[in-house]
């Protein structure tokens, strides 16, 4: 089965080389159509190797360079469940976004076809690969497609200005990454990520580790969005075609975290000994993230850079849960990531529907205007519900399987600020939602933040295809807690994930684990805790939602105090917002000497 690892990634480079020979020779329908059959391939084949992995890692040497006396010697694929995984959701994403796209991107749609495809390609070849060096190359090629799709309409500034922002970010946090990689190349002369693991078990994690440690880290957290790192990504989404944002939002950022666990649990787990400063650092990142996410997303009233804040907030909850450093936390990520990817995906075609048929995504301005698509409201509505963690609706389970961790390792404290976040950024979606597609609310709002409008893509860009698209993304993200089995499977494939001794000697040995069972197709029943957390995450994203939309109607006294009291702090953080590259590029300094300077007093 080695064989079908290449495909998920081998089919959509080759097909989108195809679709650029072939441009002038073949109709334009019949491209789209090799596009969207060459993206389900790739899907299928994922999810092929995603269900062999269940029964044991599946390995593929390129060149048949295998291991020789336990030295890695070439390229490897090794997939996990939970790679595979994450290659199955990317893929899927493409494809509906591609289906999605059928009539929404008419101008230059033969070449919008080929970058999602090369999209695709390197997103899957990123989550399937076991070498460090590949896994900065493929986020690489998938940026230079992400840079291009982000200022896809180039003749506007505002698409210029934010894909220049994206690269420029991206690549200074690539080059860390870079920087990284040989510092443990030099260390110990190994690329293969479970080569890595052996050179630098055993031994405790001296200055240049801790400094490799930091700077690869840094440079995946800038691509995952999280604080102090974010500022380019809502930027890219609001200028963004709506199907570039579902990947944005559903698979990239997401791929940022899994090389944060990736990374954590093969190369470095033994020389810091699951070191709790580790674990403080990236839970206090990752609730920070949560919440300055969730406050940006209550003041937006752009509804892709809504969405865009509210993805923050989900990369936060999503780092929490790597930062555990627990099997049932890290499981808890894995289904967030699932459930996230397909549901927000959703919303962000709703936005692209939004924009073709009322010609705008500003929430003020489409007061009402959205009585006249009510199915997209009643998509909208679903979506935001499923982000909130309603019990056993949409990221329920992901939040769920947190909960535990958070409690099993002693630090409960992280989940009512989990909660309180995405209660926030759900009632935000709430009332936006209701003031678009019900006209409840105020038709103005100073507290908001005006954006520049969007340019509307093709008036007659057909709505069928869309609108199938949309609704299968959230219906499949809102069905995903209760589906059978999946709360067993992913946590049996986080405990796998975590086992570095097994994965090195898999890789490096070829030492064949045990055949295993499959686990049973069941749903587990919910912890108190988390029917209250649930519960009362609802409660108060409909509160969130009631103050956005009345809070004129509050008494003056009251909203005098408390405007003095939030006023200053929403305007700093609203400043620190700014657009500029330049201060996007000194926070990220920052943020990396604080991480660097916490990590090199304490991992001694």
């Amino acid at each position: 089965m080695s064989w079908l690892l290449p495909l998920p990634v081998a089919i959509p480079l080759l097909t989108a080389a195809a679709i650029v020979a072939t441009e002038s020779l073949l109709p334009r329908r019949v491209l789209d159509a090799v596009a969207l059959a060459a993206a389900a391939a790739a899907t299928a084949f994922s999810l092929l190797i995603m269900l062999h992995a269940e029964a044991g890692d599946v390995l593929h040497w390129f060149g048949g360079w295998r291991p020789s006396g336990g030295v890695a010697i070439g390229i490897d694929f090794a997939a996990d469940p939970l790679g595979a995984g994450l290659a199955a959701l990317a893929c899927g994403l493409v494809t509906l976004a591609l289906l999605y796209s059928w009539s929404y991107m008419q101008e230059a749609a033969r070449l919008f076809d080929a970058l999602m495809l090369v999209f695709c390609g390197a997103m899957a070849g990123f989550a399937l690969t076991g070498d460090l060096f590949n896994m900065f190359v493929w986020f690489e090629l998938m940026g230079v497609a992400a840079y291009a799709l982000a200022g896809f309409k180039v003749e506007e500034l505002g698409p210029l200005q934010g894909a220049v922002n994206f690269a420029i970010t991206n690549t200074a946090g690539a080059y860390l990454i870079l920087i990284g990689i040989g510092l443990l190349y030099a260390r110990t002369g190994a690329l293969n990520l479970a080569q890595l693991g052996r050179m630098l078990a055993g031994h405790p994690a001296d200055r240049l580790v801790i400094v490799a440690l930091t700077l690869v880290f840094v440079g995946f957290l800038v691509k995952a969005a999280i604080v102090p790192f974010h500022w380019w990504l809502a930027d890219a989404h609001a200028v963004a075609p709506a199907p570039v944002c579902v990947l944005f939002s559903g698979a990239m950022v997401e791929m940022g975290i899994y090389a944060v666990a990736r990374i954590y649990w093969t190369v470095f787990s033994s020389p810091l000994g699951h070191a709790g400063e580790v674990r403080s650092l990236l839970v206090w990142i990752g609730v920070v993230t949560a919440l300055v996410g969730a406050l940006m997303c209550f003041l937006q009233r752009h509804l892709k850079r809504m969405l865009a804040f509210s993805t923050i907030t989900h990369a936060g909850v999503m780092l929490v849960g790597v930062g555990l450093l627990d099997p049932k936390a890290l499981a808890g990520a894995a289904n967030l990531v699932l459930s996230h990817g397909f549901v927000k995906g959703g919303l962000f075609m709703v936005c692209g529907a939004v924009l073709v048929r009322l010609r705008a995504v500003d929430e003020l301005r489409l007061h009402g205007a959205g009585r006249a698509v009510p199915w997209w409201g009643v998509l909208w509505a679903a979506g935001a519900v499923g982000l909130i963690g309603v019990p056993y609706v949409g990221v329920f389970l992901g939040h769920a399987l947190v909960d535990d961790g958070a409690t099993a390792r002693g630090i409960a404290w992280v989940q009512p600020l989990l909660m309180i976040a995405e209660a926030v950024s759900g009632g935000a979606l709430l009332r936006a939602g209701a003031r678009v597609f019900l006209g409840w609310g105020a038709k103005d709002d100073s507290l908001l933040t005006p954006e520049p409008p969007e340019e509307p893509p093709e008036r007659d860009a057909a709505v069928a295809p869309m609108a199938v698209a949309a609704t299968i993304a959230i219906v499949i993200g809102l069905a995903l807690s209760v589906t059978p089995g999946l709360e067993v499977r992913t946590e049996h494939a986080a405990e796998r994930f975590v086992d570095r001794t097994a994965y090195v000697a898999h890789v490096l040995r070829d030492a064949k684990p045990a055949r295993e069972p499959r686990p049973p197709f069941t749903v587990r029943a919910a912890t108190t805790e988390s029917w209250a957390y649930g519960l009362a995450a609802l409660a108060l994203a409909a509160l969130t939602a009631a103050f956005g939309l009345w809070r004129h109607r509050l008494p003056e006294l009251f909203r005098a105090a408390a405007g003095r009291a939030l006023r200053p702090p929403v305007e700093v953080l609203r400043s620190a917002h700014s657009g500029i590259v330049g201060d996007y590029l000194l926070w990220l300094t920052i943020g990396t000497a604080v991480i660097g300077g916490v990590w090199a007093f304490t991992l001694r």
